[in-house]
């Protein structure tokens, strides 16, 4: 299937106001996705939203107070309706605009609507109490929950004709939303813990000390927490140089988004890498100020560039 995607045709009334629905979800949700998707022309960034707004309502089912049987059922509902945008089942006129908008992306652009049973399942994962013992078996939820969302999102960006290694852009992709889930894993380690939800594994944890958890504002008694963190930023980092290799394949404003997304996470790691136990006294954040920094540094392509270099040496 070709990732080009053309120019699109206007959307109906209906269909607008599904996606300016979808938008407002996401520019009140995901400041830092927002941050991204603003840099694309209109018809990405709408798809993009249509994306997160679906993806928001099946994170909200797992993340929410109801009991793991309630969820299980409305986690199946949305999964069925999914099933309904995948059989052009929705019209314009259903009552549900992110499932409206959800259907106008599907029909505009090459989503892997799998990707999205992909996430469902994660949160099942979630709903289901799983832990992870090992690096592999972490990587197998990290890649329902985010790896799939980086191949949907490719499939909304396209990619540039004749781009060397286009062949592996899903990959590259798949790698960089790990880069990011394993990015808010370090962030949220103690709101998870407060959750009764542990995801570094476990394996990890035994040989840092901290298998006891991290309940409170400093580390376990005795542990090399630190050693923990920096153990998992260079996995983080190696990541997110693998899936870099993604910028170059994709036209200009879609390479600014994705790199304006990696860009504050890879801030947010540069910030626990130098203060590790911040994650444990509270939300580690950007400022506004350094949020737009990097969205104009993933507009001006200097990422890009840097990967586009450093391919061309490992080729010669």
């Amino acid at each position: 299937m070709s990732r080009t995607v053309e120019a699109q045709a206007p959307v109906s009334a209906p269909v607008q106001a599904a996606y300016s629905y979808c938008e407002a979800v996401t520019g009140q949700q995901a400041r830092n996705f927002a941050y991204g998707i603003r840099l694309l022309p209109a018809d990405k960034r709408q798809a993009m939203s249509a994306l997160y707004a679906f993806s928001r309502r099946v994170d909200d089912i797992g993340d929410g107070s109801l009991a793991a049987d309630a969820k299980k059922t409305r986690l199946e509902e949305t999964r069925a309706l999914l099933g309904r945008v995948r059989d052009g089942e929705v019209d314009e006129d259903d009552t549900d605009p992110v499932a409206v908008a959800l259907a106008d992306t599907a029909r505009r652009f090459p989503v892997p609507l799998g990707g999205l049973d992909e996430l469902i399942d994660g949160v099942l994962m979630d709903v289901h109490g799983e832990s992870y013992e090992t690096w592999d078996d972490l990587k197998v939820y990290c890649r329902c929950v985010a790896g799939a969302i980086g191949r949907l999102s490719l499939g909304v960006f396209g990619t540039q004709q004749g781009a060397p290694g286009t062949e592996r852009a899903a990959e590259y992709a798949d790698t960089l939303g790990l880069a990011l889930q394993l990015t808010n894993i370090l962030r949220d380690v103690r709101e998870d813990a407060g959750n009764g939800r542990t995801y570094l594994p476990s394996d990890d944890l035994a040989k840092f000390g901290c298998s006891a958890g991290f309940h409170g504002p400093v580390p376990p008694a005795g542990s090399d927490f630190a050693g923990l963190v920096h153990f998992e930023v260079r996995r983080t980092r190696a990541l997110f140089a693998e899936g870099y290799r993604l910028l170059p394949m994709l036209d200009r404003r879609s390479g600014a988004c994705v790199a304006a997304m990696a860009g504050i996470y890879r801030r947010l790691l540069d910030r626990i890498e130098r203060d590790p136990e911040a994650v444990l006294r509270g939300r580690v954040s950007l400022p506004g100020r350094e949020k737009a920094y990097v969205a104009v540094r993933g507009l001006s392509g200097l990422d890009t560039r840097h990967v586009s270099r450093q391919t061309a040496r490992r080729r010669a």
